[in-house]
């Protein structure tokens, strides 16, 4: 049974963490290969349902550590009907990986027990196609019935809620809340945005916020960043009301474009210190975010900076 599907911890205030950049991490730092970049993959291996499960055991410490609450993460960002042929998987498959994948995060949050703060098991969903090219656009009517699928599968787990990561147009995003709605789950929208601030469709970031908030009615739980440095979007923030719907963060470490990114061979780690000390210059302009984490070419060592610079 769900803990907190009827009342999210982190509405309430106070700091949770999130973990970092799993699949880069992983790949890049610990030479783990990663099927199309899809982390549930490595969850029916013991050796690879291992490799996670560490990974995600330095973080639920660090919280730990540092007092606050953890939203934890599903690998399901790509365990969609979408990416089936890719990863020649059925609909049947993918319905058991990402109620397998709840129960695997379920059972992090029991051997963490002990932690003093809420632990939030968070059902992650990624776009339908590339997160940094989306090759179609989705109105918002075809992204509910699209999502409604994965969404309705982690319903009927003891998920708290669903969080659309890496999200690039406000019309599917639109679709993914009130498919959540249908299904009784709070949602939340994470955008990322090019190094202008905007969407990669070329939308403010302001005016998606705006747009998915009068489609549903402010009914996502509530909006955040992931995917970007803060250089890329900090000078498009402020204080308006839209801008108060953005609870959490999950930056990269990298400064690069989606397409540098892309291309890149190699890690680019940037500067765990420097990403620190920008997160506390944004929580200082805007106190209100209180869900921070990392993204791609972050890793543990970004995350206990960022905790360490934003709770003083």
């Amino acid at each position: 049974m769900s803990r907190y599907r009827n009342k999210l911890p982190q509405l309430s205030g106070g700091l949770f963490l999130t973990d970092a950049g799993l699949e880069t991490d992983l790949i890049f730092n610990h030479g783990i290969e990663i099927r199309e970049f899809a982390a549930h993959t490595l969850l029916p291996n013991p050796r690879g349902r291992e490799s996670v499960a560490n990974y995600l055991r330095g973080f639920l410490s660090l919280a730990n550590k540092y007092n606050t609450g953890f939203v934890l993460d599903s690998q399901t960002w790509k365990a969609h009907l979408h990416w089936a042929e890719d990863l020649a998987a059925t609909e049947q498959e993918l319905h058991e990986t990402n109620k397998d994948a709840i129960v695997f995060i379920a059972e992090l949050r029991d051997e963490f027990s002990g932690n003093n703060k809420p632990i939030v098991l968070n059902g992650v969903i990624g776009p339908r196609g590339d997160a940094y090219a989306p090759e179609t656009r989705l109105a918002a009517r075809e992204a509910e019935e699209y999502h409604a699928k994965q969404i309705g599968w982690l319903a009927e787990t003891e998920v708290d809620m669903v969080t659309a990561l890496t999200f690039t147009q406000s019309d599917e995003a639109i679709g993914v809340v009130r498919a959540a709605q249908a299904a009784g789950l709070p949602a939340v929208i994470s955008f990322t945005v090019e190094t202008d601030g905007r969407l990669p469709t070329g939308q403010p970031l302001s005016e998606a916020i705006g747009a998915v908030d009068e489609a549903t009615d402010g009914a996502a739980a509530y909006f955040m960043v992931n995917c970007a440095h803060p250089d890329h979007f900090f000078d498009v923030l402020d204080d308006s009301a839209w801008a108060r719907r953005i609870r959490g963060l999950r930056c990269n470490a990298s400064r690069l474009s989606h397409e540098e990114l892309d291309e890149c061979e190699v890690l680019d780690d940037g500067d765990p210190v420097e990403l620190a000390n920008q997160y506390k210059a944004i929580t200082t302009t805007m106190p209100w975010l209180n869900v921070l984490g990392g993204c791609c070419g972050s890793d543990l060592r970004h995350v206990d900076r960022i905790a360490m610079a934003v709770s003083g």
